[in-house]
């Protein structure tokens, strides 16, 4: 089967990512990339207080006690970060501020909570020199326990429209899944389906379902658990009986039922 191709366009900044040697400050962390600021008067040197992860069920584990380290010679004006969930929303409203506790030393708490969705997660810091010019500075990462007990997905309601296609020309076809989750959609990594071909073939392939409310996807409305993908099948296509097989995973990778459907193309 062939897969409708998606469009998609991005913008790449121009910030060139330099690693630099790492400091160790205790047991934290201390941070993944440091973007060049050799022509700005500033330059971070460390990142301490992320660890690889965040575990909720550990007393206290959910403070990030940040710490942004700059050059002795950097002039900053104010230094701020955001923070990535692992369904990639923002955290914080806003950028937060970070305070200068010693010189060209910036500290700042932020809490994580059981509502915040478990998986890998992103700081982003900033910096706003006294030219008023807000620029990226660092990435840090880590992963977190969010510290509910892991339910698997469960899959439900296939569907696949047509469910017998005479191929005469190209023909669309509609296949969509409704998924959920106890601990929420956003712990929910991947929902795909594996095809067998009539012969009993395959070659186990995921094709990835999507629930972003981009009808090129074939999905109608984002985030309501109905993941659906457009697929199209025409006269070279093997005739006979095709087996789709339906799972999910989460983020802590536990697998969902599998669901069968069948596909007769003639």
């Amino acid at each position: 089967m062939k897969l409708l191709a998606s469009k998609y366009y991005s913008a790449m900044g121009k910030y060139f990512l330099l690693l630099i040697p790492l400091l160790i400050w205790g047991c934290d962390k201390t941070y993944d990339n440091v973007v060049d600021t050799s022509t700005e008067n500033y330059q971070v040197t460390s990142i301490v207080g992320v660890k690889d992860t965040v575990d909720l069920k550990v007393p206290g584990d959910s403070v990030l006690n940040l710490r942004l380290i700059f050059s002795p010679q950097s002039e900053v004006n104010k230094p701020y970060f955001s923070i990535i969930a692992s369904d990639n929303s923002q955290l914080n409203s806003s950028p937060i501020e970070m305070i200068e506790v010693a010189n060209n030393v910036f500290d700042k708490q932020y809490i994580l909570t059981s509502q915040d969705p478990i998986g890998d997660y992103t700081i982003k810091f900033s910096v706003t020199g006294f030219d008023g010019i807000n620029k990226p500075v660092a990435v840090a990462n880590f992963f977190f326990n969010n510290g509910q007990d892991n339910v698997p997905p469960v899959i439900s309601n296939t569907v696949i429209d047509p469910d017998t296609v005479v191929v005469d020309t190209t023909v669309v076809i509609l296949t969509s899944v409704e998924v959920a989750d106890l601990n929420g959609l956003s712990d929910i990594l991947e929902v795909y389906f594996i095809v067998h071909k009539p012969d009993g073939t395959s070659n186990n392939n995921k094709f990835q379902l999507f629930d972003d409310g981009n009808i090129v996807n074939g999905d109608q409305i984002a985030g309501d658990g109905i993941y659906s993908r457009l697929i199209q099948v025409d006269e070279t296509n093997q005739k006979g009986t095709y087996r789709f097989e339906f799972q999910a995973k989460d983020r802590l990778g536990a697998l969902s039922n599998i669901i069968n459907h069948y596909v007769l193309i003639q």
